[in-house]
């Protein structure tokens, strides 16, 4: 719902949103406490929402949802479920159709068989990421925003089941560190409660990097809480660029340092004088303006506990193990050809017997 509320959304569709939020809650309750395990899904949320009709003429009219609520709510009165859909169900006709349009319009991208059929069961195993060595590419398109929700649903419910799994399993902290490289960040989906999460997921053994142009497209995605994402980050790096915001930004986070300063003033004449003054003035250690120039190759990095630095950019070429990545030449990692080599086998659990059937040797590539 936070990726699908539109620019324009403002504080007066709150009520509509609760409306929706409160139907949604209803239907997945429901598929959790009565469904079998297969059916526990969105495609089968939606196939719910579809069946839900409202006449604005005959307020006592029931739907097929409506039978099978009364039913649940016969047997389990104080479930969630039966709670949230006597809620729901308080609304007029006229406003339980317009509830049910806004719903039918947010969940439209549903409506791509490709789409339903991705969300009909897990594959991902976002849980098992922290117990093993995992290389995991979510690829989302940057250009255009239509499926963000899936990315920021993804991400969302990967933190939530890494944190519970590390809490529950692992003492508080996962073997392998899940480490999160978020490339365009402000163009993946808005994270609910990431401010929250980013400051909590460290000590689980969990880590992000958030990569932004600017950080003004932060400030657009998460607004008032953009500022708690950037202290929650330890290092900052900055790569270059002209963002006003931003040169002026991380000018401020470089601070000050001082500078003396000397006037002389000499006047000439019958009685001619001579002064000089010095003080100590506080200035900008690098200006935003002088942030702006700064040249391609190099960059400023900022580490807690440590002073502000400007350093050169590593050349990622001249590295001695450049030649082992893709763009140094070695060969794609085709994933067709090793799904094939692993039928009728769980391929997670063939890859982990042939890693552990291999010894490893210093400086070998993963």
């Amino acid at each position: 719902m936070e990726n699908t509320s539109g620019e324009g959304a403002g504080t007066g569709d709150k009520f509509w949103k609760d409306c929706e939020r409160l139907l949604y809650t209803a239907l997945i309750a429901y598929l959790w406490q009565e469904a079998p395990p297969e059916d526990q899904n969105i495609p089968t949320m939606i196939e719910m929402l579809e069946m839900c009709r409202a006449k604005e003429e005959d307020e006592d009219y029931q739907n097929a949802v409506d039978i099978l609520f009364e039913d649940l709510e016969r047997e389990k009165p104080d479930c969630l479920a039966a709670k949230q859909y006597r809620k729901f169900k308080a609304a007029a006709g006229k406003t339980l159709k317009s509830i049910l349009i806004s719903c039918a319009a947010r969940l439209a991208p549903f409506d791509i068989d490709e789409l339903r059929e991705a969300m009909l069961y897990d594959e991902l195993r976002l849980d098992e990421l922290g117990d093993r060595r995992t290389a995991f590419f979510l690829i989302m398109s940057d250009t255009d925003s239509t499926y963000s929700f899936l990315s920021a649903m993804v991400m969302y419910q990967m933190f939530n089941l890494l944190c519970e799994k590390a809490d529950n399993e692992y003492g508080g902290s996962l073997p392998f560190q899940v480490r999160c490289l978020l490339d365009e960040f402000a163009n993946c989906g808005k994270i609910p409660d990431f401010q929250r999460l980013i400051s909590t997921v460290r000590s689980r053994n969990i880590s992000c990097m958030i990569i932004l142009q600017s950080l003004t497209q932060l400030s657009t995605v998460y607004k008032d809480h953009a500022e708690t994402v950037i202290d929650c980050c330890d290092t900052l790096v900055f790569l270059g660029g002209k963002s006003v915001k931003t040169t002026k930004q991380v000018s401020e986070m470089i601070g000050k340092t001082t500078v003396d300063t000397q006037n002389t003033s000499e006047s000439r004449g019958q009685t001619g004088s001579y002064s000089l003054n010095r003080a100590i003035l506080g200035r900008d250690l690098i200006d935003p303006s002088e942030i702006g120039r700064l040249k391609r190759r190099e960059c400023l990095v900022l580490i807690t506990g440590l002073p502000p630095f400007r350093s050169r950019k590593y050349p990622a070429a001249r590295h001695k193990r450049f030649r082992e990545t893709a763009d140094g030449g070695a060969p794609l990692f085709d994933i067709r050809s090793a799904v094939r080599r692993a039928e009728g086998e769980d391929f997670l659990g063939s890859v982990t017997a042939i890693e552990e059937a291999q010894p490893e040797e210093p400086g070998a590539s993963p």
